[in-house]
């Protein structure tokens, strides 16, 4: 096992929070493998990038030697975390849940070692907690310590209705750590509130209380808002290898090193070399190449990431680029679903055009054929194809001024 030292740099990595960094350091100090706890609701079936910089953290734990425990949270996805949300959210049923969770553990795993890591579904202890159980839960927080959280107080005082049940989810959360005996718990900077009611909890169930490591949102392909399916500024990671490729090989310069410390395996110290490559006057786009490649590999295989560039664009399936490519800048104040990217860069007659033509499947967006559900972000830049002889690399610009 490496130095405490050692172990803390890497823990550090990218973090933004650590509470409380004198207990952690306690904690490593006895050099005995913790238990450290990570909880996924599996609201949706497909995971982003933005998913992965925990489990990418987690990853880390492994190295070092620590036991890793992948939380499923079967129960609590059926509350729904109101975390940062302005209404109620519907609950899921156990059906969508555990459908969900399936796909999640094939997902994870080309990240983190089966053989090192403990699968746990929160329903095992919450479905076996008897009324009373419950009653002496809620007890060990009042309703007035809930309302100085952040999303409770704002829809509270703005009359928004909140649901007896949502004020359950932290409690729930913060349970789960005392169920596992947790060292430590790690969560998005949004978690901060559930991860310190676990502290709270395991105190009055008579536990030691975990060490809170939170870690940022990432960005999506915009470089603006938080990666998010719904933006269209997200890389799923069950996507096509050009697709992949091509969307991160079009990030925004500035954002390419936010994304090598948080998505990358590689060592910061290669990271600062690139950056002293960078000024020095290397290509940017030679060096976000090395980050999708590895990207690609982690998801698809090494094949896959050597043959990613000619689905993305470098070479069309259609045959080459024209050498003439018209280069389209465009201004939006957000993301623009595709069918009207296309009308408004002038490569078919009308949105309806574009509508026929993402039906018949004559769209691609860097080599991969898209459907009218593909969102393009402000920020991003493609190769775009709508039929067989429209072609384009469009650049799509976040404009402030346009309300």
């Amino acid at each position: 096992m490496k130095s405490v030292e050692e172990q803390l740099a890497l823990i550090k990595r990218g973090a933004e929070e650590v509470l409380v960094e004198s207990e952690l350091i306690a904690k490593l100090k006895r050099g005995q493998p913790l238990r450290i706890k990570a909880g996924f609701d599996p609201t949706a079936p497909d995971l982003h990038l933005g998913h992965t910089v925990l489990i990418n953290k987690l990853r880390q734990f492994q190295e070092l030697g620590h036991q890793v425990v992948f939380l499923i949270g079967d129960f609590t996805g059926m509350i729904g975390d109101p975390s940062g949300k302005s209404a109620t959210r519907p609950p899921l049923t156990r059906e969508q849940v555990l459908e969900n969770a399936e796909t999640y553990k094939s997902q994870v795993f080309k990240i983190l070692d089966p053989a090192k890591t403990e699968v746990a579904f929160n329903s095992t202890w919450m479905d076996q907690l008897s009324p009373a159980d419950f009653i002496r839960l809620t007890s060990q927080y009042t309703v007035a310590r809930m309302l100085e959280r952040d999303d409770f107080s704002k829809r509270y005082s703005t009359n928004q209705p909140i649901a007896i049940h949502e004020f359950l989810y932290p409690l729930v959360q913060g349970y789960d750590s005392v169920a596992l005996r947790a060292d430590i718990e790690l969560g998005g900077t949004d978690q901060k509130f559930n991860l310190l009611m676990g502290r709270e909890l395991q105190r009055a169930y008579g536990q030691e209380p975990q060490v809170i490591l939170t870690m940022p949102l990432l960005e999506g392909l915009d470089g603006v808002k938080k990666m998010s399916k719904s933006l269209g500024n997200y890389v799923g990671i069950q996507e096509a290898p050009g697709v992949m490729y091509g969307k991160l090989v079009s990030i925004p310069d500035a954002l390419m090193w936010r994304y090598f410390e948080l998505l990358s395996f590689r060592s910061m110290g290669e990271i600062a070399a690139f950056k002293r490559d960078v000024e020095a006057g290397a290509n940017p786009r030679d060096i976000k190449i090395l980050l999708a490649e590895e990207i690609v590999a982690r998801f698809h295989g090494d094949e896959a990431a050597a043959t990613a560039h000619r689905a993305a664009g470098n070479r069309m399936r259609e045959g080459e680029l024209p050498e003439d490519l018209p280069e389209i800048e465009l201004l939006s104040a957000e993301a623009l679903p595709i069918s009207s990217l296309l009308n408004k860069a002038g490569m078919v007659k009308n949105a309806a055009a574009a509508r026929d033509l993402l039906a018949s499947g004559a769209v691609r967006i860097d080599g991969a054929v898209v459907d009218r559900e593909f969102v393009f972000a402000c920020g991003a830049t493609h190769v775009c194809q709508a039929g067989k002889k429209a072609f384009a690399r469009i650049t799509l610009k976040l404009d402030s001024s346009i309300n």
